[in-house]
């Protein structure tokens, strides 16, 4: 089958790579319907995931049908369309039990294009399926729910969650890239007071806008300190979320935080980033870091289904999903291309002969 590889840092390929069979009892085959890139297959690509090894297939977030069960699968049957975490969960350890899915002690956790071939392919071993596939209501599309699989449960989870939001809160979201818009749709269950968004990029801002920012700022040339500090009445923002994953937009965060309030890492850090605790060790502010768990899916596809979250908006490029490459390339380009997350669609005409045999006679 064709699969995206990651060849080592800066090299990736549309490669022929084997037929993903069945491993163990708990696995199933599935074969990708559609899928996207995120910001961490970027950051493997820059160098900044070492654990990652040449060869992988990229990606952790698809949609797709089962196409073979292991002996062990219970909860999904041939046929059935399903969403595939980007975390695993084996279930039966400590974290697993605790819902801490993330941190899974039984082989799971963020495996999928990280330490084990991943999504953005034709077919896919999917391992712990009974824990980390999730059944798609017949009435909902593959792009309302395929968001689901990663961005929206980390932004919710990681983010709106972990910084305790609460109605009126002034809430600072440091990046309007997806992760950042994610953020803001779910910071919006939770009526805050007001919704500011910061980044670099003027679309990006325009962007935010849409998805229910109440004030932007562009801190190329603005001051966001002082912009948060005319808004608070000095104080500074309730809760910050840093949705980027680079020192400076962490540093910016810590900046615009109040006393007693609470800082929420998001992005993806490939670089050490300076604790200022010099300033903040006075002001009671709460720190919190975290890889999704994505134990909130369900409640995110019931919030879609019921019309309260409409995840579609990220979809601003469709390809075919023998065009991976090119979207890599679109999606790398974001500030000149406008592309928050480009939907990977697979055709009949994009699989190879065989396996739509294997296919046709597994269903």
């Amino acid at each position: 089958m064709k699969a995206l590889v990651y060849h080592g840092p800066g090299q990736r390929g549309w490669d022929d790579v084997p037929d993903p069979t069945i491993v163990d009892p708990t696995d199933i085959v599935v074969r990708i319907d559609t899928s996207t890139i995120c910001g961490s297959d970027l950051h493997i690509l820059k160098g900044d995931v070492p654990e990652t090894s040449p060869g992988t297939v990229l990606g952790h977030e698809a949609v797709g049908t089962v196409q073979e069960i292991g002996a062990s699968v219970s909860t999904v049957a041939a046929g059935d369309r399903v969403l595939m975490s980007c975390v695993s969960a084996c279930g039966r350890c400590r974290y697993c039990k605790e819902g801490r899915y993330g941190q899974c002690l039984g082989g799971g956790g963020w495996i999928f294009g990280h330490l084990i071939d991943g999504l953005q392919a034709e077919y896919a071993r999917v391992p712990f399926a009974d824990n980390s596939v999730y059944k798609i209501p017949g009435e909902l599309t593959d792009e309302q729910v395929l968001f689901l699989a990663d961005i929206l449960p980390t932004s919710f989870e990681v983010g709106v969650l972990n910084g305790h939001i609460t109605p009126g809160d002034v809430v600072a979201i440091v990046g309007a890239g997806p992760i950042g818009l994610a953020a803001i749709l779910t910071a919006s269950l939770y009526t805050p007071g007001r919704i500011v968004s910061i980044d670099l990029t003027d679309s990006r801002l325009e962007s935010a806008k849409r998805f229910g920012a109440d004030t932007t700022i562009n801190n190329s040339r603005e001051n966001p300190v002082e912009q948060i500090m005319e808004l608070t009445d000095g104080l500074g923002a309730d809760v910050a979320l840093e949705a980027v994953g680079v020192p400076d937009t962490f540093e910016l965060a810590t900046e615009l935080i109040r006393p007693g309030g609470r800082v929420a890492n998001i992005g993806v850090h490939g670089k050490p980033a300076t604790l200022h605790l010099e300033k903040l060790w006075t002001r009671d502010v709460t720190i919190t870091t975290g890889l999704v768990d994505t134990n909130t899916i369900p409640q995110l596809m019931r919030l879609v289904a019921s019309g309260r979250l409409d995840p579609s908006l990220f979809a601003t490029h469709r390809l075919p999903l023998g065009d991976t490459m090119a979207a890599y390339d679109t999606f790398a380009d974001a500030a000149n291309t406008g592309a928050l997350k480009i939907v990977l669609e697979a055709g009949e005409s994009d699989r190879s002969p065989d396996l739509l045999v294997g296919a046709a006679s597994a269903s």
